[in-house]
């Protein structure tokens, strides 16, 4: 991949869930695959992480959530995007979510759902396949 066409992720952690070891793994894996990683840290309220993803021309926000908000908060991430014109910014999200939430969140709005156990390579693979630098989802380019 070069420079030029470089991936740009935000990787961040709403709400008060404090447990990031496993974003940061699914950060250096973007980061191995060759993408710019804009890691936001524990704690963001989604008024930041969707201003941060504007600031930085994100192509793609992943969420990550064990806290059990992650109804609210992924949503209200892919909303506040919508709502000032980045809606074409991809939003994944993972985390420990119920399997019964998951059509609830793509309904919102967040593409994929990555549960726990899922191998790096598939995260990789999928958002190869679904995300393009500078033309953000592939729906866009349709």
């Amino acid at each position: 991949m070069s420079p030029q066409t470089k991936l740009r992720v935000l990787v961040a952690k709403p709400g008060l869930d404090g447990h990031d070891r496993g974003v940061r793994v699914i950060a250096r894996a973007f980061r191995d695959a060759g993408y710019e990683v804009i890691y936001t840290g524990v704690h963001q309220t989604p008024e930041q992480i969707v201003s941060t993803a504007i600031q930085e021309d994100v192509d793609m926000v992943s969420l990550s959530c064990l806290s059990g908000a992650h109804l609210f908060l992924f949503n209200e991430v892919a909303r506040q995007l919508r709502e000032k014109g980045a809606g074409d910014i991809t939003v994944v999200g993972g985390g420990i979510i119920p399997e019964e939430d998951i059509p609830k969140l793509k309904e919102a709005g967040i593409k994929q759902v990555f549960l726990p156990g899922t191998p790096l390579d598939a995260i990789v693979k999928w958002t190869e396949e679904n995300v393009v630098p500078g033309g953000k989802g592939v729906e866009s380019m349709r």
